[in-house]
């Protein structure tokens, strides 16, 4: 196990509930008794209970499905699902039932305000793999949440990944669109053990896809496909960030890989020399709060850092 600073683990738990339950998990080993008792905490005070108090009385938020971003309801359950609040959340189940009455197409994906069809008439990858994790975040109990896992296999590319532009000729995976179905099928996958192999063979490419990049390179070239990827604001969003994707190979215990060499040691570059992490500047856009201030210590990237750099040490 990393040897974490003491006192930035006391200050990890000086924390909000959702930093506090994940660091008992993921640094600490607490029992699952243990940090399933803080996590309840999420709903009840802190950012958690914040967001959920701002639901509108219909269930949606900000009166919207997947605008305005980031205060929507897909991107305020989004938030909720990072944070981790419970599955069983009545508010939050309700809203996910929200959005799959509203966006789930004949082809089995997801697109959203369908009174406004995509000229394609085609269902949105990159969105259906965040409403994916979010059903399965939250237990949605509706036979289509599995029609959505299938349909998001259907769309796996050659190379391994996923690109919200398959459908209009583009033919080499996107980085975004593949980390956000790995996103959701990673959860659906937690959610339904008896899932069939065909989910972790497809998380296994998706993943392969994203190593043969070195999480941010050209696989042509060698160059760095995005300076932005290189940034790791905490806030969720739809874009990608080499300490999301490596939290992604943590969270499932994927096997220690070479290739990451390089994202790991830009991020043990990018630690202060207290031990921490700073919060970076989120993607623009209105949010409902921000939860950690940009250029100070922030606890979700301390964590998350931390976390990834334990699975590192420890897969060695």
């Amino acid at each position: 196990m990393l040897e974490a600073d003491k006192q930035v683990l006391a200050w990890l738990l000086e924390g909000d509930p959702a930093v506090r339950w994940q660091t008992q998990r993921d640094l600490l080993d607490k029992s699952p008794a243990v940090y399933e008792a803080e996590r309840a905490k999420v709903a009840e005070e802190g950012w958690g209970a914040r967001l959920l108090s701002l639901q509108d009385p219909q269930g949606t938020w900000a009166g919207g499905l997947y605008t305005p971003k980031w205060t929507s309801t897909h991107y305020t359950l989004l938030t909720l699902a990072f944070l981790g609040l419970p599955a069983a959340n009545a508010q939050a189940q309700k809203a996910c039932q929200i959005l799959l009455e509203d966006g789930f197409l004949p082809d089995h994906g997801i697109r959203y305000n369908l009174k406004k069809p995509d000229k394609h008439g085609h269902a949105e990858t990159c969105i259906t793999g965040m409403a994916l994790g979010l059903f399965s975040a939250f237990e949605l109990d509706d036979a289509r949440v599995d029609q959505i896992a299938s349909h998001l296999l259907a769309q796996q590319m050659a190379d391994g990944g996923w690109n919200c532009r398959s459908y209009r000729g583009d033919t080499h995976s996107s980085f975004h669109t593949t980390l956000l179905v790995l996103e959701g099928l990673r959860r659906y996958w937690q959610a339904k053990p008896a899932a069939p192999q065909t989910i972790t063979a497809a998380m296994a490419a998706g993943r392969q896809f994203l190593l043969e990049h070195s999480l941010f390179r050209s696989h042509r070239s060698g160059t760095i496909v995005k300076a932005a990827f290189l940034r790791t604001p905490a806030q969720p969003s739809w874009q990608y960030d080499i300490l999301r994707a490596l939290d992604h190979f943590q969270a499932t215990g994927a096997a220690r890989d070479e290739r990451l060499a390089e994202a790991i040691g830009l991020l043990q570059k990018s630690q202060s020399g207290d031990g921490r992490w700073d919060e970076q500047t989120p993607a623009s856009g209105k949010l409902w709060f921000r939860m950690e201030t940009p250029g100070k210590p922030g606890r979700w990237n301390t964590l998350r850092a931390l976390r990834v750099l334990k699975w590192w040490q420890a897969s060695r």
